[in-house]
C-alpha cells in the first residue's frame, strides 16, 4: 500500500513539473536545414524555413565587404558578414516573391552583384517573422536577455503586463550612451546581451533589447523605424491574439523612449476612440520593419 501511495504521489509530482515546463515560453530558433537552397560559389541562400518568416544567408567568397539586398515592396539593405557563417534575415512583408541580391565591394562606394535569386514565400502565419531572432535582435535560448526576460515576467500572464514589465526594466536599468550616439558608425548592429551587460546603449540598442525580450516571451513584436510629423521615430508594435497588432506601444520620439499606458488598450478598460487612434496608421509612417 505504501509503495502504491508513494508511486501515485511521485507520478503526480512529475505531472506537475511537466505542466510548469509546458508553460515556459518557446524560444524560436532559426535553422539552415539545407532542404531548399539557392546560390552559387559566392553565396548560399537557405530558404528551407521561409514559411516561418526568415532566410538564412551566408557569403562564401573572399571579399571582406559584402552587402545584401532583400526586396519585395520595400528594399532592405544589410551588411553580410564575410566569415562564411549563416545569418538570419526576416521576411517582413508577407507572402510573395522576394528578390535577394548579394554584392561585393569593388572600390570606393562601387559594388558588383555576385548573386541574385527570386525566392517564393508563403508564410504559415503573418506573425511568425516577428517571433524569431534576426540580425537586429539577435538572441537564442542561452542568451542572457532570455533569462532576464523570464525573470522580469515571472508570475505575469497578460501580454500587455509583460510588455510594461520589460519596458520598465529597460528604461530603469539601461543608461543612454551620449558618447556612443556621437561616434556610432552607420553599419552598427546592436547586441542585446552586450547592452544588458554594459547597462548602456543608444536608441537602437534599447529597441533591440526590448524586441528580443518580448519575442522570447512569445509576443510577436515588430521593431519599426519611420517618421511621425517628419521627425525620426522608432516604435515597437506587438500582436495580441484578441486584438491583433497594436502599434506604438513603445516608441522613441527623437529624444527619449515612451510607453503607452497598457490600460489604454487593455480589455474592458479601453475606449473605442483610443483603440482607433493607436491602430490608425495615418498617425505614423513606417519606413522599415524588422
Amino acid at each position: 500500500m505504501k509503495t502504491t501511495v508513494f508511486s501515485t504521489i511521485f507520478a503526480a509530482f512529475l505531472c506537475l513539473l511537466c505542466s510548469f515546463h509546458s508553460m515556459a515560453a518557446t524560444v524560436y530558433t532559426p535553422e539552415a536545414s539545407g532542404t531548399v537552397t539557392y546560390g552559387n560559389n559566392k553565396a548560399v541562400i537557405d530558404a528551407s524555413h521561409a514559411s516561418e518568416g526568415y532566410l538564412m544567408i551566408k557569403y562564401t567568397g573572399s571579399n571582406p565587404t559584402i552587402r545584401l539586398r532583400i526586396a519585395k515592396d520595400t528594399t532592405y539593405t544589410y551588411i553580410l558578414n564575410s566569415s562564411g557563417q549563416y545569418e538570419t534575415f526576416p521576411l517582413t512583408e508577407g507572402s510573395g516573391t522576394y528578390s535577394v541580391k548579394v554584392f561585393e565591394l569593388v572600390s570606393g562606394t562601387q559594388y558588383m552583384q555576385v548573386a541574385s535569386e527570386s525566392v517564393p514565400v508563403t508564410l504559415s502565419s503573418d506573425t511568425k517573422p516577428f517571433l524569431y531572432p534576426n540580425q537586429f535582435c539577435n538572441f537564442n535560448a542561452n542568451s542572457a536577455v532570455v533569462s532576464q526576460a523570464d525573470a522580469i515576467t515571472s508570475g505575469i500572464s497578460e501580454p500587455l503586463d509583460k510588455v510594461a514589465a520589460i519596458y520598465n526594466y529597460t528604461v530603469d536599468t539601461i543608461t543612454y550612451d551620449n558618447e556612443k550616439a556621437k561616434t556610432v558608425q552607420s553599419d552598427y548592429l546592436p547586441n542585446p546581451d552586450t547592452t544588458l551587460s554594459q547597462k548602456s546603449g543608444i536608441c537602437f540598442d534599447y529597441a533591440s533589447l526590448m524586441t528580443s525580450m518580448l519575442r522570447s516571451q512569445n509576443i510577436p513584436t515588430k521593431l519599426v523605424i519611420g517618421y511621425a510629423d517628419d521627425v525620426y521615430h522608432a516604435w515597437v508594435s506587438i500582436y495580441i491574439q484578441s486584438q491583433g497588432w497594436i502599434d506604438n506601444v513603445i516608441y522613441f520620439d527623437g529624444t527619449s523612449w515612451k510607453f503607452m499606458d497598457p490600460t489604454f488598450v487593455s480589455s474592458g478598460k479601453k475606449s473605442q476612440e483610443a483603440l482607433d487612434y493607436v491602430s490608425n496608421p495615418a498617425h505614423y509612417t513606417a519606413k522599415f520593419t524588422y
